[in-house]
């Protein structure tokens, strides 16, 4: 057994199940990185020829590059001009390279990856797309990083899929040190609210399309991460809690001096922490059961996006370690909610950030015993440091310890007193599969949800029905054929509004479906995520209209009250083809399923 001084005990239970159901696949990824760090954890391995193709064109560090005086960074960017959130990375790598120079490194951008923007693709074609673009970005990132040119590696990532995926591409060179340099958050905008009664009179028709464009424009409007809590913002917190990032990083605004800081502080401790240094930490390292943990603590700790209830699995595989959704159950049990940031509560992540943000919810965690404390890390100090905040004394960075109560305890609660005293995101399970429900945005008196069911197998014939007034009842929504197999798994979240206002009517209203939620899954109680999937066998295919469902987030249950045997199941609708969907169908093909991370890339690859 694993000594665990001062952890929760079921924080302790849980971890200690990990690492042994983990232990033949950790081990053979350990064993897998040692090898790669003998083999290309030097560039001297590299020949004359290939040397000079690597440093042709690296105008002003081509002498130290050639000679190796230092360590050579590999920037790894998703920037492009599209994404609000990746805009400012555009200047990033020409002042990460004269960080680099500062401390006798060189640095050079090792590739770039596609990055999606799922609100762009909401609703459309291009959403089947989002969830295999992870797999095309841990691609992509590996791509870039092939040439063992690198001692290190710097990535540029914010939003939904693209940490994933560049997390995941990262670790199969885990010999390898590696930091994220996230961009921030733009301002604050319209209140969340105000977007949100825009988007509901929209849904009934009381409100115009250039009214929506007006309030979606006021809410998203300048460069920088979107600022409500969705997976974009989760992510920037998981890598916190995973050690990833310098402390403190995720929210500070672009653009400012602060932000310059800490880019550079992260080039300084890659530079640092890489083989040939005094402190190596190594990626694989980094990431072991522990920080995985961490991180799942985290997202229930602060309501986050039930994307990573897909994410954080994949990105644990590719370390070598097994997570699933009972892991993330038993902790949420445990775990209170501290957090509530829109869409759990009225203010955004600058709000949170200002009450006193990640820095105040790791401090209280590390002093409840619910996360690991004793975690590598790329700071010194493990997590403790992450109870920090940076600021600037006379243009040198300097880090605080957290304050010591929150700054507005209508977004922001110690441990002693929480939102909730669990997490928020549950399993449900039975005859109908395994799911996952976020009780954290709903209220507690619709956590059981009893009725009728009615089943759709897209998003415009749930619309449809819902403007013709056929869904004014007590109704369990089941949208089916949108896992991982069938159409890429899309987010769904272009059903929150219609739902949200047959719930506002007064009826009893649940959503059912193997697809997504977004980062930004509201008030209306959903099993989403259904797995297995309704193509290839799932119960889901066998549901028909009228079969009573329940739902319920207190005992756990996801049943049909029908007897299911002897029906054929539905037949799923045609792969969509266009907006290059049919590209992906390899993806779809060979797709895991949704608790193992959905990905196609490490069902093939054996991880």
């Amino acid at each position: 057994m694993t000594l665990h001084a001062t952890l929760h005990p079921t924080l302790a239970r849980v971890t200690d199940r990990i690492i042994e159901k983990s232990k033949a696949s950790r081990q053979h990824y350990l064993d897998l990185m040692a090898r790669e760090g003998d083999r290309h954890g030097d560039r001297e391995f590299l020949s004359c020829s290939n040397l000079a193709h690597g440093f042709a064109a690296a105008l002003e560090d081509k002498p130290a590059i050639a000679t190796m005086r230092g360590p050579n960074l590999g920037i790894v960017t998703a920037y492009n001009d599209m994404l609000s959130a990746h805009q400012p990375y555009g200047r990033y790598p020409e002042a990460m390279k004269l960080y680099a120079r500062e401390v006798g490194a060189t640095a050079q951008v090792a590739g770039g990856v596609p990055a999606m923007c799922d609100g762009v693709t909401q609703g459309q074609d291009g959403m089947e797309l989002s969830l295999f673009s992870r797999d095309a970005i841990a691609l992509g990132t590996a791509v870039a990083l092939s040439h063992a040119m690198f001692d290190g590696m710097a990535l540029l990532g914010i939003c939904d899929k693209i940490v994933p995926g560049l997390l995941i591409g990262a670790l199969r060179f885990g010999h390898l040190p590696a930091v994220f340099v996230p961009g921030g958050p733009m301002p604050s905008g319209l209140p969340n609210k105000e977007k949100q009664k825009v988007r509901q009179l929209y849904a009934e028709g009381k409100a115009s399309r250039a009214d929506l464009l007006e309030s979606e424009s006021k809410s998203y409007h300048s460069p920088g991460t979107c600022t409500f809590y969705g997976t974009a913002n989760s992510n920037q917190m998981m890598m916190e809690l995973m050690g990833l990032h310098v402390p403190g990083a995720s929210f500070i605004p672009p653009n400012t001096p602060l932000r310059s800081a800490l880019t550079r502080e992260a080039v300084h401790r890659l530079a640092a922490i890489g083989r040939k240094g005094s402190d190596h930490r190594p990626l694989c390292k980094v990431v072991d059961e522990k920080a995985i943990i961490n991180a799942a603590v985290g997202l229930l700790a602060t309501g986050g996006s039930t994307n990573h209830a897909i994410h954080l699995p994949a990105m644990a595989r590719a370390a070598g370690v097994l997570l699933d959704w009972q892991d993330l159950d038993e902790l949420s049990s445990v775990v209170p909610l501290l957090a509530r940031v829109y869409p759990n509560g009225a203010g955004d992540v600058n709000h949170f950030h200002a009450a006193g943000g990640i820095a105040y919810v790791t401090r209280e965690l590390l002093d409840a015993g619910l996360i690991h404390g004793d975690t590598l890390t790329i700071a010194e100090g493990g997590m403790a440091a992450y109870a920090t905040e940076p600021t600037l004394a006379e243009d040198r960075l300097v880090w605080h310890p957290a304050p010591a109560e929150s700054g507005d305890d209508t977004m922001l609660r110690p441990v002693a007193a929480p939102f909730q005293p669990d997490g928020g995101m549950r399993l449900v399970q039975g005859n109908l599969g395994r799911a996952t429900f976020k009780t954290s945005a709903v209220d507690r008196e619709r956590w059981t949800i009893e009725a009728p069911a009615r089943v759709f197998e897209t998003q415009e014939a749930v619309t449809a029905a819902f403007k013709a007034g056929e869904l004014d009842r007590d109704v369990v929504v089941v949208v089916r054929f949108q896992g991982p197999r069938a159409n890429g798994m899309p987010e769904l979240h272009k059903l929150t509004p219609p739902l949200g206002v047959l719930q506002d009517r007064g009826y009893r209203v649940a959503l059912v479906t193997d697809g997504r939620m977004s980062g930004a899954s509201g008030k209306v109680p959903a099993a989403i995520h259904v797995t297995p999937e309704a193509l290839g066998g799932g119960p889901l295919a066998l549901v028909r209209d009228g079969d009573v469902i329940r739902l319920c987030a207190h005992t756990g249950a996801l049943e049909v009250l029908a007897d299911l045997s002897g029906r054929t199941p539905a037949v799923a609708p045609p792969a969509g083809e266009g907006m290059g969907r049919e590209l992906f169908a390899m993806f779809r093909l060979h797709a895991d399923s949704a608790e193992r991370g959905g990905s196609a890339m490490l069902a093939l690859g054996g991880m």
